[in-house]
């Protein structure tokens, strides 16, 4: 370099002309920019040196201005289109000839910017460059258009952030809710590579966290603050697909009822659903009929969604793939379609519905004598509640004598199976409903007459289902429960009664098996038993229904051995599932709800020890039916009650601490 020389160099990726000044040591030069700032710079640096000169820094501006008038693109496009077929390269100067029919030092350095700039037309080889072929200018012109489309999204995208943050209703777009999307599969699956979320939350200012992502989804309206991440990690389906709601419709259309020969007609009893109040999916009625010698037979029906569903159609698909409903706090999503579960599949009062109905008379000690099962069509008389039941109970309502009959059928049924070797464990059940996003209610379920008469009911349905299927060897999904090993009288006389005792015993119980061979059920004292009492809530019944009704109607079993055992594996799995995510929504509420009322004073109940050498037990919130770890701070013993008040409840990380509240404090605290 000498100086005078106009160079050009980048700064921070920024075009930068100057004029050399002078030398700096043995191998820099120091340059100077129209605004007068120097630059100690190595000759590799330079990029382009504009012929002709000396320069002086001042006639920098008027040649830059000068260049740019030259600066038209469009001018490239069209000595493309004339270029294209000679099919030779072009220096920088015979390019400048070409477009402007000039060669002054302005007209070849704003060539060489329009050439060095260009990114569709002409490709560098070497000093020279060459016309790009039609077909990969085409292809760079295609990215180009994507690339500046997916800008105008973006842009697009943060504006509608912008003003949904401001308080503004959004319409999310589909390109919107996809990079929404990115931020709850951060959120879901943490531990997986989110590159382009945590791009996404950098654009967005936000911290790049799970937790950040999460309170971001929330800010915007996207997710509730309690949004169940349990269901959404789950592969349950919230929603159903379209061909399933096709098939709803044609469904509604045409409810037209099998009638003839092939079912029996049992509209002639009285027939009783007996059901929380809330409850919607009615699946289950009861009746009383008295035969000729006095004899007494029970009557368990059963809703058939079968006359709306066929082995492998969609609706049979999708409640397979769902494998039960979900009872959660905030509502239940049903595994059928609601319009159907809760309408032509239900055991709806005063409509003609129909069943499976199985027919039961039980000896003196409440052993079953004699049972039969049928297709039926029933009409239930009432829709009744637990509460009303016990009210009739109580007040021994003759007009409504067969309750009584029922109930103390159901006391022999409890008898009986007790002499069998059943085992009953009795444990306050909690039952959390979120009323509203303010309003969080938790009950206990209360052992009741009521509810023993329908358990008991429901379960002889399954031991009778259980014993059909098993001698007609008809693979069905049997229950079972090993044999526990259950601690001594003696030993059991040593835990306090209540609680403490029935825990103890829960945990000696074995898990629960379901298999296509019969197996003995320990706890329900049955030798064989499979549950066919909620085939609209629960797809094991369903498929116990499809084996029945076509044994029943000398038909070819929809379901073989092998298949069945294929079909009970993925069932099993989806169910375990869906179990899961009702246990832990219920948790997180439980734990909502408890921080929520941190001022509130519990008695808790020391339940049992995790490790007994830390303090660390469960405590029973016996108002609640809650179990919840505690760090005691004091000795205790199980069966002691201690007063405790939330220190800190957080539901997304599924933490809850206590701290004791002595009697003293409780007694100033009401004052």
């Amino acid at each position: 370099m000498e100086k005078g020389k106009l160079i050009e160099f980048r700064v921070n990726g920024e075009r930068r002309l100057a004029v050399v000044d002078r030398p700096e040591g043995k191998k820099d030069w120091i340059v100077v920019d129209s605004e007068g700032s120097s630059y100690k710079l190595r000759q590799q640096r330079v990029e382009y040196e504009v012929m002709g000169g000396p320069y002086v820094s001042n006639q920098i501006p008027k040649f830059i201005t000068d260049a740019k008038s030259c600066l038209d693109p469009s001018n490239l496009e069209i000595a493309w289109e004339l270029l294209i077929e000679e099919k030779k390269t072009f220096t920088p100067e015979e390019m400048a000839s070409f477009l402007f029919s000039a060669c002054s030092p302005v007209i070849l350095y704003a060539t060489y910017r329009l050439l060095s700039d260009d990114k569709i037309y002409f490709k560098k080889k070497g000093d020279s460059y060459e016309a790009r072929s039609p077909g990969q200018v085409e292809e760079i012109k295609h990215q180009i258009e994507i690339e500046n489309q997916r800008q105008k999204d973006k842009e697009f995208f943060l504006n509608n952030i912008h003003r949904r943050i401001a308080g503004e209703e959004i319409i999310w777009t589909e390109k919107d809710c996809s990079k929404l999307e990115l931020l709850e599969k951060f959120v879901l699956q943490p531990d997986q590579n989110h590159r382009n979320a945590q791009d996404l939350l950098k654009e967005l200012g936000q911290i790049v966290s799970p937790n950040a992502a999460f309170d971001f989804l929330v800010s915007i309206g996207w997710w509730s603050p309690n949004e169940n991440l349990f269901l959404k990690r789950s592969s349950y389906p919230i929603n159903f697909p379209k061909k399933v709601l096709d098939v709803v419709s044609f469904s509604l259309q045409d409810l037209s009822l099998n009638t003839d020969n092939e079912r029996m007609d049992l509209t002639h009893l009285k027939v009783y659903t007996i059901d929380d109040e809330s409850t919607e999916e009615i699946d289950d009625g009861l009746s009383i009929e008295f035969l000729e010698d006095n004899t007494i037979k029970l009557w368990i029906h059963i809703a058939d969604p079968t006359h709306l569903v066929n082995p492998g159609d969609e609706l049979d698909l999708e409640a397979r793939k769902r494998s039960t409903t979900l009872y959660l706090p905030t509502g239940i999503i049903s595994m059928f379609p609601t319009e159907l579960a809760t309408g032509p599949m239900s055991l709806r009062q005063g409509q003609l519905c129909p069943s499976l109905s199985f027919g039961v008379i039980l000896n003196e000690d409440g052993a079953v004598l004699d049972y039969s099962i049928h297709t039926s069509i029933i009409k239930p008389t009432y829709r009744l509640t637990y509460n009303d039941v016990n009210e009739i109970l109580q007040l021994g309502i003759t007009a409504e004598s067969e309750l009584a009959i029922l109930a103390k059928a159901a006391k022999q049924r409890c008898c009986w199976r007790k002499s069998q070797g059943s085992i009953t464990i009795k444990m306050p059940e909690a039952s959390i409903k979120v009323k509203s996003e303010d309003e969080i209610v938790i009950d206990l379920l209360e052992t009741s007459v009521s509810r023993q008469l329908v358990a008991e009911m429901m379960i002889l349905a399954g031991e009778v289902a259980g014993d059909y299927c098993q001698k007609n060897s008809i693979p069905v999904p049997f229950r079972g429960q090993p044999q526990p090993d259950l601690p001594s009288e003696e030993e059991l006389l040593l835990l306090p009664a209540g609680p403490v005792r029935s825990c103890a015993l829960r945990s000696c119980m074995p898990k629960g098996e379901m298999a296509t061979i019969p197996n003995r059920h320990s706890s329900l004292g049955l030798n064989y038993y499979t549950q066919v009492t909620s085939p609209i809530r629960r797809y094991t019944d369903l498929l116990t229904h499809f084996q029945i009704k076509a044994h029943l109607r000398n038909q070819s079993l929809p379901f073989t051995l092998d298949v069945m055992q294929n079909i009970l594996y993925s069932v099993t799995l989806s169910a375990q599932e869906a179990s899961f995510v009702e246990r832990q929504t219920n948790r997180y509420w439980g734990l909502e709800f408890l921080r929520r009322n941190a001022d509130q004073v519990w008695q808790g109940l020391v339940l049992r020890w995790l490790r007994e050498d830390e303090g660390l037990g469960i405590i029973l919130l016996e108002e609640l039916g809650l179990e919840l770890p505690h760090h005691f701070g004091r000795s205790v013993r199980l069966g002691d009650r201690i007063n405790v008040q939330v220190s800190r409840s957080d539901p997304h990380r599924d933490e809850i601490r206590f701290r004791e509240v002595l009697k003293d404090k409780i007694e100033t605290q009401k004052i």
